[in-house]
C-alpha cells in the first residue's frame, strides 16, 4: 500500500452488531427463563411413609366374680289377709261336710244368717261348732238367740237352747283368743243341721267375715278337701 495508507482493526459492519448483540440477549434470556423456573417452581415436600397403625388398647373385659356373694333371692310378698281373717287351726277332722251359708240381713238393718251343714261321712261329728272373728262384734253381733225381757225376768223360761256352747277366746277347751265359738251338739252321719245365726247390726255398711266349722278344735273338711271355712258377705 502506498505510506499515506494505515493498517486499522477491520471496521465492524453495522448488520453485524444487532444480531451479536440479539444472540447475547437471548442467552441472558435464556438464563433468566432457567433462574424464573427454578424459583418458580415449588419444592416437593419429601414423601413421608405412614407411621405404622397401632390397634387402640382395649380394656380387658371383666368377667363377674365368681365366687362374690350373692345378693338373697328376693321372695315375693305375701298377700295380706282380708279383715275379720280367722287362722285355720292345726288340726283337720277328716268328717266330709256340705255347708250353705245364706245371709238374710237386710242392708242398714238386722236379721239372721242361715248356715245348714250336712255330714257326708259314715261317722258321726260329736260336736260341731260355729267360729268366727271376735272383732266382728263391732259391726255385726252374732248369737244364738236374741236377748227378751221375758228370758231375764223373774219365772221366765229356762235358758236352755239346742247350742252347747258359746265362748268367748280363749276358752278352756282351746278355743283361741280373738275368736267366738258357737257349738251345736252332735251331728250324725248323713244328718243336716240347719243353724239360725241372729244377726244385731252395729255398725253401717256391708261387713265380710271368715266363718269356719269345727268338730271340736279340728277344722272340718269339705267336699273339695279343703279346710270348712268360708268367706261371709253381709250387705
Amino acid at each position: 500500500s502506498s505510506a499515506g495508507s494505515r493498517m486499522t482493526e477491520p471496521v465492524r459492519s453495522a448488520a453485524a452488531r444487532p444480531i451479536r448483540v440479539a444472540a447475547r440477549s437471548a442467552s441472558v434470556a435464556l438464563v433468566m427463563a432457567v433462574l424464573t423456573a427454578c424459583v418458580a417452581q415449588p419444592s416437593t415436600p419429601p414423601t413421608l411413609s405412614p407411621p405404622p397403625t397401632t390397634p387402640p388398647t382395649q380394656s380387658p373385659t371383666q368377667m363377674p366374680s365368681l365366687g362374690g356373694s350373692t345378693p338373697p333371692a328376693v321372695s315375693p310378698s305375701a298377700t295380706p289377709e282380708p279383715p275379720l281373717s280367722l287362722d285355720l287351726p292345726s288340726d283337720q277332722d277328716r268328717h266330709r261336710v256340705s255347708v250353705e251359708v245364706a245371709p238374710e240381713v237386710p242392708a242398714g238393718g238386722d236379721g239372721r244368717i242361715m248356715v245348714t251343714v250336712t255330714n257326708q261321712s259314715g261317722s258321726r261329728v260329736d260336736e260341731l261348732v260355729l267360729r268366727w272373728p271376735s272383732q266382728l262384734d263391732e259391726a255385726l253381733y252374732l248369737a244364738p238367740f236374741a236377748p227378751s225381757e221375758q228370758r231375764i225376768a223373774n219365772g221366765g223360761p229356762p235358758l236352755w237352747q239346742e247350742w252347747t256352747k258359746w265362748v268367748l277366746g280363749p276358752g278352756e277347751r282351746g278355743e283361741p283368743a280373738g275368736t267366738i265359738s258357737l257349738g251345736w251338739g252332735p251331728l250324725l252321719a248323713g244328718g243336716t243341721l240347719t243353724i239360725p245365726v241372729l244377726v244385731t247390726r252395729r255398725a253401717p255398711g256391708p261387713v265380710a267375715f271368715d266363718l269356719q266349722l269345727l268338730a271340736e278344735e279340728a277344722i272340718l273338711t269339705l267336699d273339695d278337701g279343703g279346710p270348712a271355712e268360708l268367706r261371709v258377705s253381709v250387705p
